[in-house]
């Protein structure tokens, strides 16, 4: 069955599924000893030759999925220019190239997903599939009813309106609080831009759910291979977002319903963060 070379070439875990366009697009890719730069070529595995930078590809790996409690001051890529430790640094005993799935500032902390499945990668990180990403955030100051009204109905930055948030007091202090807020975008800095944009700095800032995908105890450092049942419920996700789309039901951009806002709720996850090595797979 005829596939997309891009998408062969990711099937192998060479490289995502974008990166392998960009080896395409920049002439590294060869079908049958010939150059192929056009993105949607599509190949027969079983028959044609496809070779990057000279190189006959690996037969398709199985895919893998791993959940990884990144330390803060850890660069959420698998390299840096500038020497910095990244999640790489911490997937001791992992054989198979994986690669994240989205990106954490260098200085927050918490869940992320890491897959040498290039589609379902793409397809999470995709605007308008909405998966759905928790943070437990501590913020200076106490936010008033009114700003988290605004946070949840959605605050003007300058890229625009962000779509509504659902947002819980979780517990206060004389000078600061925390906070968990779901979102269903995934702008650059954004939840940190949506505090300051109601007057408040992010003291620090914990993704503790990503979907289906739960932090629970993991310690900062540590990383689990997902379950068979989580794995099953992230692919039923993807493939769910996906075909709404296809059929022109566009996913929820926000939460149905503005979780209250008198009270305090108890968090996913507030756990302190003390550091630790990461486990050997």
């Amino acid at each position: 069955m005829a596939v997309r070379l891009q998408k062969l070439i990711a099937s192998t875990g060479l490289s995502s599924r974008r990166k392998a366009e960009t080896l395409i697009a920049t002439g590294r890719v060869t079908v049958n000893g010939k150059v192929v730069t056009e993105l949607g070529t599509k190949v027969e595995p079983d028959r044609d030759h496809v070779k990057v930078d000279g190189k006959h590809l690996n037969s398709a790996q199985p895919f893998v999925y791993l959940m990884l409690n990144k330390p803060k001051n850890v660069m959420s890529t698998l390299d840096d220019p500038g020497g910095r430790d990244t999640v790489k640094d911490f997937l001791h005993g992992v054989s198979v190239r994986v690669f994240p799935v989205g990106r954490l500032d260098f200085d927050s902390e918490g869940l992320m997903l890491l897959t040498n499945n290039g589609e379902l990668a793409q397809a999470l990180l995709h605007p308008r599939y909405h998966v759905s990403k928790t943070y437990l955030i501590k913020v200076k100051g106490v936010l008033t009813d009114s700003e988290i009204g605004q946070l949840q109905r959605g605050v003007k930055l300058e890229d625009g309106m962000t779509s509504p948030a659902v947002v819980k007091k979780i517990k206060r202090a004389e000078a600061n609080s925390w906070l968990e807020i779901t979102i269903r975008e995934g702008r650059k800095h954004q939840v940190k831009r949506m505090l300051e944009s109601v007057g408040h700095m992010v003291i620090k800032l914990m993704r503790v759910r990503m979907g289906p995908l739960a932090l629970g105890n993991l310690e900062p450092g540590e990383f689990r291979f997902l379950t068979d049942r989580e794995a099953n419920a992230l692919r039923a996700l993807v493939e769910q977002r996906v075909t709404a789309v296809e059929q022109g039901e566009e996913p929820m951009a926000g939460p149905k319903r503005l979780v209250r806002r008198e009270g305090w709720a108890r968090p996913l996850r507030a756990k302190k963060n003390v550091g630790k090595k990461a486990r050997t797979a």
